[in-house]
């Protein structure tokens, strides 16, 4: 029996991929509600990526979101990983289990959910398993695109290799195989149209890491790749100096906060200890400053039974117990 491949790369791939599904959709933004690895329940089960419409009855304009309903559960596989009938069954699953988890009974009506598959390769087994078995009809809508018929729940297949570079070209360009300088500079020219967006930063930072020697061969590559390396490492810099910031303020406020603890508690040892030296009690002492007993019981029985320590000495003392 051939045993399931194991996805080693999740976290080189995924966080593009979210980035990506995100550019893709970005005309439709105000209108969904995106979330990386949405947890189901309190094991570790995770939908890749979860996308609510706000508003239902308002289409998704992108081809790739045109069978979105109000809930929409999207599944991932990494270039190097593909799609098989384990993985169909698996989010179909998920997806039921998303609904079933849902606050209140049938708050999530079947009908409004939604299931996408996306992957580098096309899914041959899946596809007749999905004919054969499930008696499903499958159609290719457009490049890359195929819907699957003869469920209550809308389902497609997203093929990124097969999909149009014209309508999806940060998608279809999400893989370490691509093999044509035109797509790496067509890459980089939308991208210099976005340089403020962190969405397309993360994309091509995963597509020029993983696309490395054909990037080398695209004129003024280098001085593009060292952009986007400095900007890194700006943003890796700001992050330590910002951190060392915030430290050094804590800090400087905890010193302060300490120095002014330290001239409170101060004068009012010498206040009791002043009062003690005059035989004054514990109830005399609390109506002279204004406060109830139990508030300096423990500063008067340590005072009263030190009465040679000097202020400092009986400052650590009752400090040190009050660490402890």
């Amino acid at each position: 029996m051939k045993q399931k491949k194991k996805e080693t790369d999740a976290t080189y791939w995924h966080p593009a991929f979210y980035a990506g599904i995100q550019i893709e959709l970005e005309e439709d933004a105000d209108n969904l509600v995106f979330e990386n690895e949405h947890q189901l329940g309190t094991k570790p089960m995770e939908i890749d990526v979860l996308i609510i419409k706000k508003e239902t009855d308002r289409p998704v304009k992108k081809n790739i979101g045109r069978i979105f309903k109000k809930h929409n559960i999207i599944e991932y596989k990494s270039p190097d990983d593909s799609l098989n009938v384990d993985d169909f069954y698996k989010v179909y699953g998920y997806t039921c289990f998303y609904k079933a988890d849902a606050r209140y009974v049938n708050s999530i009506p079947a009908d409004e959910l939604t299931i996408t598959f996306v992957a580098e390769k096309y899914p041959r087994k899946l596809i007749e398993h999905l004919k054969s078995v499930k008696k499903y009809r499958v159609e290719e809508k457009e490049k890359g695109i195929y819907y699957v018929y003869g469920d209550l729940i809308p389902i497609q297949i997203l093929i990124t290799k097969k999909l149009s570079a014209e309508e999806n070209l940060w998608l279809k360009s999400l893989t370490n195989k691509l093999n044509e300088t035109a797509a790496a500079e067509k890459l980089i020219e939308n991208y210099m149209d976005h340089k403020e967006s962190s969405l397309h930063r993360s994309m091509i930072e995963t597509i020029m890491r993983a696309n490395q020697k054909l990037f080398q061969e695209v004129n003024g590559m280098s001085d593009i790749f060292m952009e986007i390396v400095q900007e890194k490492f700006d943003r890796k810099l700001k992050e330590e100096v910002d951190k060392a910031v915030d430290k050094a303020v804590d800090k400087a406020v905890d010193k302060a906060v300490d120095k002014a603890v330290k001239e409170k508690l101060t004068e009012r040892i010498s206040l009791i200890r002043k009062k003690c030296a005059r035989n004054k009690s514990l109830a005399r002492i609390a109506d002279d400053l204004e406060t109830d007993t139990d508030e300096i019981r423990s500063l008067y029985e340590v005072i009263s039974k030190n009465p040679e320590k000097t202020v400092e000495e009986l400052y650590q003392i009752i400090y040190g117990k009050a660490q402890k």
